[in-house]
């Protein structure tokens, strides 16, 4: 009964200086909201990732190049090492190497022709986005890319690098938004030349996975001969049976590789072995730097919420100076006007964490918006986040009310 006593007398008091009291509330949902819009996005993030490196499937790697330290000549005037430029996978080597892995394991080579491609159709032009990749039939395997209409590419158009392609579900849509199907078994102009589409890949969602739904395929011969330099990179792809299968195919991958580049023993090798789960790895780590710069850039601005929210309770104290005086004068004690201010110093941190973290909620889910992720509830942060209000709230009251449940009655009733 005292309590709520107490907590209705505090209600008053900040409804009775509502602006400064609104003011308040902001500064610290503004921080709250940081926190907690941070670590939405996080998990967003994380959630994709997850699922993204999943859809590749646990049993695959690629071989890509990679740069090395070389020694400097004796001659350099500047000792130490120098990193060599990464030498690219020239085709012959990835045909070498798909014609001699002798391991029970899919093996295909992809070759990236454009990052900007534009694609046409019926006086409608998509923007210069789209990745143009020139793959083979066991791309569809290892990647587990499905067709949500029409069909892969025939043996004899891959051999002949036929002008077909399939177009990523986003292609089709911009080509053709009201009926993305019509754009199958007709003409696309991709960059100015003429393709038949005989295919369309089924939605991948909102993946992180290259742009997955946002790219055109064609034979890889096609690619390389309207793309293809001396200079040009193929990436090697191999799916095991069985992800246990993945590490032992791996290592014969690199010792294939190996002979094939003629690299001595001694040398370091001038390609990488990249499996999804490492990747997956490697890109959380640094998620994780990024959530760690990120909490404390929020916690420094929810540490001057803490101090702004005492110079205010400190401006009321002084503010209500012989209202307290009052109070004591009819024969409340201290220890009241105490609660009384450090209740009123809570509730004004409790507002101010529940209105953030649902701010930080919604700021955090519009990421996701872009991923086509569903909505995300962090309840645990949420919590996290309005309990940490509420300690700023303590914090912040602590010394006010003991400075105004200290006031001298009778100095009190004189203030002005």
């Amino acid at each position: 009964m005292q309590l709520a006593f107490e907590t209705a007398l505090a209600l008053r008091a900040i409804r009775s200086n509502g602006l400064r009291s609104v003011l308040t509330v902001l500064i610290i949902a503004v921080g709250i909201m940081a926190l907690v819009g941070i670590l939405t996005a996080f998990e967003i993030l994380k959630t994709n990732v997850t699922e993204s490196f999943s859809s590749l499937g646990a049993n695959s790697f690629q071989i890509a190049p990679t740069a090395v330290k070389k020694k400097r000549s004796a001659g350099s005037r500047r000792g130490g090492q120098r990193i060599a430029e990464a030498r690219p996978i020239r085709y012959d080597e990835a045909r070498a190497f798909k014609e001699r892995f002798s391991g029970a394991g899919l093996v295909g080579i992809s070759f990236t022709a454009s990052r900007s491609a534009v694609a046409q159709f019926n006086g409608v032009k998509s923007n210069p986005n789209i990745t143009k990749t020139g793959v083979e039939e066991a791309y569809f395997a290892i990647t587990d890319t499905r067709l949500l209409a029409g069909r892969t590419f025939s043996a004899a158009e891959l051999a002949n690098g036929s002008y077909v392609c399939i177009l990523g579900f986003a292609v089709a849509r911009k080509l053709s938004p009201q009926k993305p199907m019509e754009v199958l078994d007709r003409a696309v102009l991709i960059n100015n030349v003429n393709y038949r589409v005989v295919g369309i890949a089924d939605e991948q969602g909102g993946s992180m996975r290259m742009s997955a739904d946002n790219l055109i395929l064609v034979p890889l011969e096609n690619a390389r001969m309207l793309h293809g330099t001396a200079q040009s990179n193929y990436l090697i792809s191999v799916a095991a049976q069985t992800p246990q299968a993945r590490d032992f195919l791996a290592e014969e991958a690199e010792g294939q590789m190996r002979v094939i580049r003629k690299l001595h023993i001694d040398e370091a090798p001038n390609f990488g072995i990249q499996s999804n789960e490492s990747m997956m790895k490697t890109l959380m780590q640094v998620l994780g730097y990024l959530l760690a710069a990120a909490v404390v850039v929020a916690s420094i601005t929810l540490l001057g919420s803490v101090i702004g929210l005492m110079n205010i309770m400190l401006v009321s104290v002084a503010e209500r100076t012989r209202e307290i005086g009052v109070s004591k004068a009819l024969g409340a004690k201290a220890s009241t006007i105490r609660r009384q201010f450090l209740l009123e110093s809570v509730l004004i941190g409790a507002m101010g964490g529940v209105l953030g973290a649902l701010l930080g909620v919604g700021v955090g889910n519009l990421l996701g918006l872009s991923f086509g992720s569903g909505f995300v509830a962090p309840w645990l942060w949420m919590g996290l986040g309005i309990l940490l209000c509420i300690i700023a709230g303590i914090i912040s009251g602590i010394y006010p009310a003991i400075k105004a449940s200290r006031l001298n009655p009778i100095t009190a009733l004189r203030y002005e």
